[in-house]
């Protein structure tokens, strides 16, 4: 596959809205001139992700991530920057060349991304079974006596596996899909005499979809009634685009309505998803018969901080799922739950009961999970001590949980009434708990007891105190950094005598070497834009073809302050860093000629210690003489003092 054009690229980035791409996947909220979310590349409490829609960017002050529309596709995606270009190509119905897959493309592309299409051929393949073979009246016609219409079956993008050993393996390898990939996705297999056979085989197909839409495994369920050897449901082996656990099954057909809503609702199986979103409730996804994951947690925190658990009847599977909901109180998310009549699931339930009036059952029989949990075990213990102190302990873990101290404290309240006890001894457990918890942490970190955690802690506090300052190369890495900043930030703004900053600063600078690497060639970049007679943009750095550039002006021109509008509002003026520019950019370049002065000392005295010949000893003197009063000089000007 040829690489994609130019002109193609050029218009991708300039349609790409950074707003809206990063807001696929997060819920932004304003606040002064950017929009800001918890970073959906980390776990964390408060929106430290910055989307800059002026400067078209965005930027984590938390881990460090940061980058244009294609950056963020490829860092929330895990694709190569072609496949990036191509989701955004995609989204905004932009044409690119060789986009249909082949199987010379397939050939050429990377193994990971080889998978995709192998799972995308699978994909339409048993559609086109569902809808046009024989045999896939089968399959219709289980999804219609589940109540499913053709238009939830057509989005979902549900199909059939023809009831025979080697279908989809034989179509495969005839359209010219290679067999190792077909392996590594779990959709053939092979036995150790070589013989293929498909791992679907006569049943109705469930693709699971990755949040931007591409297929990456499937559920399958058998309509074999009297077959006790197959399991009922069948689910893809985990594979290099398919790790189950950060998977969350029609996420990608609800984020949408998860954002607009505010709340995600949690099912356990395909057709309760299926139902619910059939009947209007679309903000749902399932783990699929998974146990509650961590990574499928942050995955929902991307677009809302509250999910409701909808579970069927089954007292036992409430109780076994209920270790799930505290890894979710763990990360900071509010959860309710909604139980039904026993012997009732979502998708029996909306069934029989109608689209409204099961929303109306949804909105009167919601309850915060630890009201819920709490009156649950208060039930099961009445009139038995020991297991009402069982209960109490495990609902205290429950809060426990729960990092926000002030619902932490209004659920103590409420325990202590339901169970009857006084609300200090459950803080007082909870105290207990959350102390034996940090103990194990630094003994686990630390691999020591609690005496050899005092004594490392002590000997960490030495080393500390006694820490080398940083070195005259750190300082001039930092004062290169302030420079190129500058001229990326304001390239263009007029400073002395009609020059701009890019001809000021570099005019200014043409004798001093920048010695940090990366800097240095941000700044050949700049001096070539003007050499062309332009004056270089932010976009020219956003979209450099150079990664290790793109990210490092993606960071330079990201600012994680910003004003209150209280100031103006109260008719206090605080100048912008910009109103003092001519003031800043004369004092950052006297101060990077200042460190460069020291460090070019340090030079020169390391030559005079190896120096043996007086003439050359005279020489490197002056040499030191000169930059000694180069440096007196500069600090008179900014106002340091030194020793002369």
């Amino acid at each position: 596959m040829s690489l994609i054009p130019k002109e193609t690229v050029d218009q991708i980035l300039a349609q790409a809205d950074i707003v809206e791409v990063v807001g696929d996947f997060v819920s932004l909220k304003k606040k002064g001139q950017n929009m800001w979310a918890n970073c959906p590349f980390h776990h964390e409490k408060s929106p430290s992700f910055s989307v800059s829609p002026a400067k078209g960017i965005y930027k984590c002050f938390g881990c460090g991530k940061a980058g244009n529309s294609v950056q963020f596709i490829m860092d929330v995606e895990g694709t190569s920057f072609p496949e990036a270009l191509k989701y955004l190509a995609k989204k905004y119905g932009i044409a690119v060349p060789e986009d249909q897959p082949t199987p010379e493309y397939a050939r050429e592309q990377s193994e990971r991304d080889s998978l995709y299409i192998v799972s995308d051929f699978a994909n339409k393949h048993y559609q086109q079974v569902l809808h046009h073979h024989e045999q896939g009246a089968i399959g219709q016609s289980y999804l219609k006596e589940r109540g499913l219409s053709s238009n939830t079956i057509r989005k979902f993008e549900l199909g059939y596996s023809v009831d025979a050993w080697s279908d989809l393996t034989d179509a495969a390898l005839k359209a010219g899909y290679e067999q190792k990939y077909l392996e590594s996705t779990g959709l053939t297999i092979v036995k150790e005499d070589g013989k293929k056979y498909d791992r679907f085989r006569g049943r109705v197909m469930f693709p699971i979809h990755n949040i931007s839409g591409r297929v990456i495994g499937f559920g399958a369920r058998t309509l074999k009634s009297n077959d006790k050897k197959s399991p009922k449901y069948l689910n893809s082996p985990e594979s290099e685009i398919y790790h189950k656990s950060n998977v969350l099954y029609g996420m990608y057909q609800a984020r949408q309505a998860i954002r607009m809503q505010d709340m995600c609702y949690m099912v356990e199986g395909y057709l309760d998803v299926l139902s619910l979103h059939q009947g209007g409730i679309e903000n749902v996804v399932a783990s699929s018969g998974t146990s509650l994951t961590e990574g499928q947690i942050k995955l929902i925190a991307r677009y809302t901080q509250n999910i409701t658990v909808l579970y069927d009847g089954d007292a036992a599977g409430i109780k076994a799922s209920l270790r799930g909901i505290d890894l979710i109180l763990e990360n900071g998310l509010n959860v309710n739950v909604v139980t039904f009549p026993t012997g009732e699931d979502p998708d029996s339930y909306i069934q029989k009961v109608g689209d409204e009036a099961f929303k109306a059952y949804v909105q009167e029989y919601s309850q915060d999970f630890i009201s819920f949990k709490t009156s649950l075990y208060a039930e099961e213990s009445k009139g038995n001590p020991v297991k009402k102190a069982d209960a109490i302990r495990e609902i205290v873990t429950s809060i426990s949980k729960i990092p926000d101290p002030i619902k932490r404290t209004v659920f103590f309240r409420s325990c202590s009434l339901i169970f009857d006890i006084d609300e200090q001894l459950l803080i007082s457990e909870y105290n207990k708990m959350h102390l034996q918890d940090r103990q194990q942490q630094q003994q686990h970190r630390s691999g020591g007891s609690p005496e050899d955690l005092a004594e490392a802690a002590y000997y960490e506090e030495e080393a500390a105190a006694t820490a080398k300052p940083a070195t005259e190369a750190d300082g001039l890495k930092r004062y290169e950094r302030e420079i190129v900043r500058m001229l990326l930030n304001y390239p263009d703004r007029i400073l002395v005598e009609g020059q701009n900053t890019c001809q000021y600063m570099l005019e200014q600078l043409e004798d001093v070497e920048f010695r940090t690497p990366l800097y240095a060639r941000l700044v050949e970049v700049v001096k070539e834009k003007l050499s062309q007679g332009s004056i270089p943009t932010a976009d020219d750095f956003i979209n450099y073809p150079d990664q290790e550039i793109r990210t490092e002006a993606t960071n330079l021109l990201s600012d994680p302050y910003e004003l209150s509008h209280n100031w103006e509002t109260h008719h206090i003026f605080v100048p912008h860093e910009s109103d003092l520019l001519p003031y800043g950019a004369e004092r950052a370049v006297l101060r990077l000629k200042w460190r460069n002065a020291q460090v070019l000392m340090k030079v020169e005295m390391e030559k005079l210690r190896l120096v043996t010949d007086p003439a050359e000893q005279d020489r490197v003197l002056q040499v030191i003489r000169s930059l000694k009063t180069f440096e007196t000089q500069i600090c008179d000007l900014l106002g340091i003092v030194v020793n002369k």
